[in-house]
């Protein structure tokens, strides 16, 4: 007996170390940091730029540009980031040469070979990145028995299967409505958007629940949803409004409930899924009111804000984290507007990027999702003309792939950062330097250096006592690896 109780003994002290490894201070005299860098006017692309060794290192001086990291203070964890599978992302797709789509289906979705991603978003039924309007009922079907997504297995759903299959199996999936049917809106449209009828508001919240079945009966497993896409804007596209109020009740009184009725009381339920500028308000509403607040999974929000001429609302994102540190964060839509191919190239659009992940990572974002994450050479397909960007575009006609700078600084993230990762503490001597922090759970810290600045600057990366001098070019992004 005694030698059993020192078997049992050895095993949870085994046990213990093994589970604590991921928890244990990290040590960093000797670490190597591995430098990837992308860079404007070179050809860096995520290329391995420096091998350093950390070493020790005293007191920084002013004059030294420093990127103080602390592995001992963490934050949030970090669920992926990724992209949407849209109509128009699918219709290109299927378009392309097979050796063309394997191409774009390894950039996106291979941690080795490509940036990684793990996160996807689709619409339910159709949006503006579609050819056309379409839903999945007929007219007036208000008990939802015509319900079908036929449409969706021409393309749509095939690539959605591809990209799983390509990312080994496994991406968190969520989907987000653009509008009801018209029949089921005040101004009959599906466009130009609308209030759902108090009368459909049951039909509404069934139609959510008919759509993740049938996608789940193809084996597309659906990890979440949003309520509404952009809730507060009138578009010419499909659209709906909801006030926050009325979004709060949809929420506890119809959609919430029908989740749980229905044996899907574990898909994560985002709210909001508009831009910074009111997502407090929103927010507020919603999670003050503990009967909405309990279905509640996240808050999303999109960039759009600065379409008023004025900046970008980074502070609102930390303003609902720290008031309700207890939801979660997730952006849900971002894009380059007003597609031009002439400016394809412009390196603005990798900052813009660059300089938003940093942002909303540092003020508590647990996932991150672009928007289309493939279009063709005219920015779409998009029955609007509401032409985009997208961190890649394949030109349908001869089969050519531009892969955007915002692509590779994208990649700068979703290819380090690991599912489960905690942030850390990442901070900088210098204003022309932005920098976020993840520690993995293999005991790797992941640290994101963007040199928004024309300037090459020499800085010392300095981790608990420890230092290593690196370069950062002008106009660039680097991930520092420390293990």
């Amino acid at each position: 007996m005694k030698r059993l109780f020192l078997a049992l003994g050895l095993l949870a002290s085994l046990s213990f170390v093994l589970n604590d490894k991921k928890n244990a201070p990290f040590s960093p005299p000797g670490k190597k940091v591995t430098v990837y860098t992308t860079a404007e006017n070179t050809g860096y692309r995520i290329s391995m730029t420096d091998s350093l060794r950390l070493a020790p290192a005293g007191q920084p001086l002013e004059t030294e540009p420093t990127v103080f990291v602390d592995p001992g203070k963490t934050f949030q964890s970090f669920l992926g980031i990724g992209g949407a599978l849209t109509d128009a992302s699918a219709e290109t797709f299927f378009k392309l040469p097979k050796d063309k789509q394997k191409e774009i289906l390894e950039q996106y979705f291979d941690r080795k070979k490509g940036i990684g991603y793990s996160l996807i978003r689709t619409n339910i039924h159709s949006c503006d990145f579609s050819s056309g309007s379409y839903t999945y009922v007929n007219e007036n079907d208000k008990d939802l028995k015509s319900f079908s997504v036929a449409h969706d297995e021409q393309f749509r759903i095939p690539f959605i299967k591809q990209s799983i299959a390509a990312a080994g199996g496994k991406l968190t999936l969520y989907v987000s409505p653009w509008s009801p049917p018209a029949w089921m809106k005040t101004n009959n449209d599906i466009l130009h958007g609308g209030n759902l009828k108090p009368e459909f508001y049951q039909s509404w919240a069934n139609y959510y629940i008919k759509f993740i079945n049938e996608y789940q009966k193809r084996g597309i497993p659906v990890w979440g949803l949003s309520v509404q896409n952009e809730p507060m804007a009138v578009q010419k596209w499909e659209s709906c409004n909801y006030t926050a109020e009325q979004e709060r009740d949809f929420i506890k009184n119809y959609l919430g409930p029908t989740l749980h009725r229905s044996g899907m009381g574990d898909k994560k339920l985002i709210a909001w899924d508009h831009n910074r500028d009111l997502m407090y308000h929103r927010a507020s509403t919603i999670l003050s009111d503990p009967a909405a607040a309990k279905y509640v999974w996240g808050i999303g929000f999109h960039w759009y804000e600065d379409w008023t001429g004025g900046g970008k609302l980074f502070d609102n994102v930390k303003r609902v984290h720290e008031s309700f540190p207890n939801t979660n964060l997730i952006f849900t839509e971002g894009c380059a507007e007003s597609f031009k191919l002439n400016s394809i190239k412009d390196w603005k659009y990798g900052e813009a990027y660059g300089r938003s992940l940093i942002n909303d990572f540092n003020n508590g974002t647990t996932g991150w999702t672009d928007w289309n994450i493939l279009l063709d050479e005219n920015g779409g397909p998009n029955h609007v003309k509401n032409f985009c960007f997208a961190p890649v575009h394949a030109d349908t006609r001869t089969g050519e792939i531009t892969y955007m700078n915002s692509f590779y600084y994208i990649g700068h993230f979703s290819k380090f950062i690991g599912a489960n990762a905690k942030r850390i503490i990442s901070a900088t001597s210098r204003g022309q330097l932005l920098t976020t922090a993840f520690k993995n759970t293999d005991g790797k810290l992941v640290v994101v250096v963007m040199n928004q600045s024309n300037e090459k600057i020499n800085y010392k990366l300095w981790v608990a006592g420890q230092g290593a001098m690196t370069t950062s070019l002008p106009h660039s992004i680097q991930t520092l690896i420390v293990e």
